[in-house]
């Protein structure tokens, strides 16, 4: 069970029932991590549209994207993320077999050199915050700064995501929970 209420859209302040209302409008699912930080009136509008710009607006191949957010929920053993994001990841071309063989991607052949780029650069910021020049060198030899900067803002954003779910203990909505492996 949560350790916050779910903010409704009759019990959220002004501003959250109405972005509330045009997800709903625009036919997304109301998720309960949407619900949480919308018990905050300034903070859970804004947290919700970067969420939504990093999904729907950058510029980093969105199959690249998903790597680097399945890596940081099965870091942070976040179920309710690393779940959401399967479905995405699946969506933007990963296999369920690359999905399954992530805590291996270090030594499994189902990851090319730009995946195993992207998922190291993730690893050393998620896990020590600082990225070692040779791997950042490796990314910078297929993306551009922007798609960098943005790599680094999902990692980021995802770890609070992450912190958020699991802090609060926030609920998956309907689906059943994915399998995250092994940590390693």
């Amino acid at each position: 069970m949560a350790r916050v209420p779910y903010a409704t859209i009759d019990t959220a302040p002004p501003k959250v029932a109405d972005l509330f209302r045009k997800i709903e409008a625009n036919g997304a699912q109301l998720l309960n991590l949407y619900r949480a930080v919308g018990l905050c009136e300034e903070l859970g509008p804004a947290f919700i549209r970067l969420g939504n710009k990093i999904l729907f607006r950058g510029k980093l191949p969105p199959r690249l994207r998903e790597l680097a957010i399945l890596w940081v929920g099965h870091r942070a053993q976040a179920p309710y993320e690393f779940t959401k994001h399967v479905a995405i990841g699946l969506q933007t071309g990963l296999t369920q077999a690359q999905i399954d063989a992530l805590p291996d991607w270090q030594t499994s052949p189902l990851f090319d050199t730009q995946a195993r780029a992207v998922l190291a650069f993730t690893d050393e910021v998620s896990g020590g915050y600082r990225a070692q020049e040779a791997t950042f060198a490796a990314l910078k030899a297929f993306l551009d700064d922007e798609q960098v900067v943005e790599l680094t803002v999902i990692v980021g954003f995802y770890e609070m995501v992450c912190r958020l779910l699991e802090a609060l203990q926030i609920e998956l909505e309907d689906e059943e929970f994915q399998p995250l492996g092994k940590v390693q």
